[in-house]
């Protein structure tokens, strides 16, 4: 497990993110500026960093410079923007990040990124190079759920995935249940079709979390989905992943 500091002026992606992490096993702390970030690093002395580039107070390429400069860079940092150029990319490695996130970002990025700013820190590129992995990629427009962004700096609702408890999904979607979600349930088929097939996804997805204690990995294998495509199944269904969140890291 590692302790990762996650800095972003946007309240959503700074949830998701903490979400995302925290499901992987690690501790995540989050900075929405720039003195919080320092603050935090001070304090917890992060093994990773995640940092966005626009904010409002102090831009992450500046606070990026300022710990390169105060030798406080002794951590991997991975920077992330929705407005990335080569010309950002190029700076940022050269003051000291190690990779470059553009937004949207997929969950498959997102978790070799961290994985490999975990890992030991490949070669540092010589005065004028950057590393591949580091630049901003072309966007394909090709329909892949393993490749859809999961974090946009422009939704068109909230970040995270939020909703109604377990309980209280009783009532909105017709579910009887006992203590704790049952295999067998019994559901209200005098309503339309789309209504009953959602309170039925609903209930479904709900009892593997509970089961799985909250795992998105093991649910993802349990029903047979990608990752990024089951996050945004629970978003449009409505649950309330704060709910099922493990007890343990």
């Amino acid at each position: 497990m590692a302790n990762i500091l996650v800095v972003d002026d946007e309240m959503g992606i700074r949830a998701l993110l903490q979400e995302i992490l925290t499901d992987e096993g690690h501790s995540v702390e989050l900075a929405e500026n720039a003195a919080q970030a320092r603050m935090l690093r001070d304090r917890q002395r992060p093994d990773l960093v995640l940092l966005d580039i626009w904010m409002p107070d102090v831009d992450g390429i500046t606070l990026l410079k300022e710990w390169n400069s105060g030798a406080q860079l002794n951590m991997p940092v991975i920077m992330m923007s929705g407005h990335g150029t080569i010309d950002t990319a190029v700076e940022a490695t050269k003051y000291g990040a190690m990779a470059f996130l553009e937004k949207p970002i997929t969950l498959q990025k997102l978790l070799r990124a961290v994985e490999q700013g975990l890992a030991k820190p490949p070669p540092r590129p010589a005065a004028g190079e950057i590393s591949p992995a580091a630049l901003p990629s072309q966007r394909s427009d090709r329909a892949d759920l393993g490749s859809e962004p999961l974090l946009s700096s422009t939704p068109a609702h909230g970040y995270a995935p939020t909703i109604q408890s377990l309980h209280h999904a009783q009532a909105s979607s017709g579910i009887t249940m006992a203590s704790g979600p049952q295999a067998d349930q019994s559901f209200n088929l005098d309503r339309p079709l789309r209504e009953a097939r959602d309170a039925f996804e609903k209930a479904y997805f709900e009892f593997h979390l509970v089961r799985e204690n909250g795992s998105m990995t093991r649910v993802a294998e349990r029903t047979g989905l990608e990752r990024t495509h089951l996050y945004r199944k629970l978003k449009q269904l409505g649950v309330d992943l704060s709910r099922n969140k493990r007890g343990t890291s």
